[in-house]
């Protein structure tokens, strides 16, 4: 059995909570706090509190609901909004959307904030407490399934006025094109550097540099800005970066046929 982070001498992971009900607020600090390697550093009721508190907490990992009630002054609020905001201000932290509803446009909204986890709250005790601990870890608790019905909500009409146009889309090399081309097939950082001949240190040094330059977090961001393109690019007849350079060759600068698609694989396989 693998020593949780306190017996082996780790620091707990810090914990920050956001929920509009305060007995879920209990609920999880009652179950967080039995853990030994937890401690719930703080916790918020509305979108203002969180944004006003955890950065000075500095936790690890905010678990943070999706749907929140309306402030006071009959203003909306949203626990991806928090997300979003909360990356920024601590680009460390990770945040893991906990939400009574198995929604979709959701789902693909807290992608591209930042989240690395989304669960219900029908989940099981244990299996949130495991859920902190693998995004803790560096993971993601998006599967497969999930990551393809994300990319499915992207395949709509291409989005001229979008991500595809950005000025930070501009900024990557022919060389990184290739590569998000590929992340966007769903290959793994093993595959993409067989396919383009690279050892794999390299290329996940590269799939750093692209997430920088688009301004995101998290690998399954850069495959959904990868689909986009695409998507745009097939409308209006122009050859993918990765046709144009050495995809599916035989060797440098070889021919060869192409691979068939595969799904997208969750970012949890490789993280950049």
């Amino acid at each position: 059995m693998n020593a949780s982070p306190a017996s082996s001498g780790a620091a707990p992971i810090r914990v920050f909570l956001l929920d509009d009900h305060e007995l879920v607020r209990r609920g999880l600090q009652d179950l967080l706090s039995s853990e030994p390697d937890m401690t719930v550093v703080g916790e918020a009721a509305d979108a203002r509190q969180a944004l006003a508190r955890a950065p000075a907490l500095r936790p690890d990992v905010a678990v943070l609901d999706v749907r929140l009630g309306s402030t006071a002054d009959g203003a909306d609020q949203d626990g991806i909004s928090v997300c979003r905001d909360l990356r920024v201000a601590l680009p460390d932290l990770v945040c893991l959307m906990l939400t009574s509803f198995d929604d979709d446009e959701a789902l693909f909204d807290a992608i591209m904030a930042g989240a690395a986890g989304y669960v219900l709250k029908q989940i099981r005790g244990s299996d949130l407490v495991t859920a902190i601990r693998t995004v803790a870890a560096g993971k993601s608790m998006l599967d497969p399934g999930a990551t393809a019905r994300v990319l499915a909500r992207v395949r709509g009409p291409a989005d001229h006025t979008g991500t595809t146009g950005s000025p930070e889309l501009a900024r990557l090399s022919p060389r990184e094109r290739e590569i998000l081309d590929l992340i966007g097939e769903g290959l793994t950082n093993r595959q993409i550097a067989e396919r383009l001949y690279l050892a794999e240190k390299t290329v996940k040094n590269r799939i750093s540099a692209i997430l920088t330059k688009l301004k995101v977090g998290r690998r399954i961001q850069a495959a959904v800005i990868a689909e986009r393109v695409r998507e745009r690019e097939e409308s209006e007849g122009i050859p993918r970066a990765a046709e144009r350079g050495t995809r599916g060759t035989h060797g440098p600068g070889g021919t060869g046929p192409r691979t068939h698609r595969h799904p997208p694989a969750p970012d949890r396989q490789d993280l950049p």
